[in-house]
């Protein structure tokens, strides 16, 4: 899609519904993992008490740097799913559950201003029809144009400061898909629809008003060549590497992880970053908490009601 902000491919791509990649990859979770539903963890209690140390570390290639504060984070990149590295289990484990408490509310969850709304298949936007206030070109390497190439002021500022720490670390950050109208959500998701039927563009594109992208809080990166663009392989290229191990020092998260797809209701997209504030995001890497459903509290929400 992107595989939307709620899930989906980049404008350009979406408008293809046939795109090998990403129904190769359907295919091989179909065939080699099935779609056996994962139960979100619901965390009692509330209380956010992240920390934040006097420096970071921010991860690339081999390289370290230092920046400044907040907690850093070295993963590794994810197996290509159907590599040798990229092993089926027998029964698809359960996420962590949170170490601590759920957050408080400190933010809202439905309103779409907020840089915690959490859009999934169960939670659409209200009003379906949003369009964020303060919609920005940010300052970055662009790999798009138009609508997509805009971000609320907020996610703007966020993505020049963390695109420019991937460039002083040697790596090249793109922005590949950002905002998206309703009516190009219409738009794109009638072509799924007609090319491939309702239950195939179900798994490829999130449907008008359900769509993470049109909030402005979301987007999709690239490398800068091209290679391996919104496509599982893109999870072992040096852009999804680095935005992986760092993107949390920023205040944003992967947020449709590998194998998540019954939480989440969207398939493994390496490339697609949410924005959710430093805190949070930061907290949710200190706690091994995959998704915004499971860290706030919510049920999983893997298909339509």
């Amino acid at each position: 899609m992107c595989y939307d902000g709620s899930g989906e491919w980049p404008v350009a791509a979406e408008t293809t519904p046939g795109t090998p990649g990403r129904r190769a990859f359907n295919r091989l979770l179909l065939a080699g993992t099935g779609l056996a539903a994962l139960s979100a963890c619901t965390p009692e209690g509330s209380g956010l008490t992240p920390s934040a140390p006097a420096s970071m570390s921010l991860t690339s290639a081999g390289n370290t740097t230092t920046a400044s504060a907040g907690p850093g984070a070295t993963p590794s990149a994810e197996p290509v799913p159907g590599s040798p590295a990229a092993t089926t289990p027998a029964s698809i484990p359960l996420a962590p559950a949170p170490s601590a408490a759920a957050p408080a509310a400190r933010h809202s969850l439905t309103d779409p201003a907020s840089p915690w709304v959490v859009v999934n298949k169960h939670r659409p936007l209200s009003p379906a029809d949003f369009v964020p206030a303060d919609l920005v070109q940010p300052r970055v390497r662009l790999a798009t144009s138009g609508e997509a190439a805009l971000l609320n002021s907020t996610t703007a500022g966020a993505a020049e400061t963390m695109f420019a720490a991937a460039a002083a670390g040697g790596v090249v950050l793109t922005l590949a898909s950002g905002y998206r109208s309703f009516n190009t959500q219409v738009a794109t998701y009638n072509s799924w629809v007609n090319t491939e039927g309702q239950a195939a563009a179900d798994t490829a594109s999130a449907r008008p008003g359900y769509s993470e992208h049109q909030t402005g809080w979301s987007f999709d990166i690239g490398d800068g060549s091209g290679r391996d663009s919104f496509t599982p392989a893109f999870a072992n290229q040096p852009a999804a590497v680095w935005a992986k191990a760092n993107a949390h020092l920023f205040g944003f998260v992967v947020r449709y992880p590998w194998m998540f797809h019954g939480i989440t209701g969207y398939y493994y997209e390496p490339w697609h970053l949410r924005f959710v504030g430093v805190e949070a995001a930061a907290d949710m890497n200190a706690r091994g908490i995959a998704t915004l459903e499971e860290y706030f509290g919510l049920e999983a929400a893997p298909g339509y009601l």
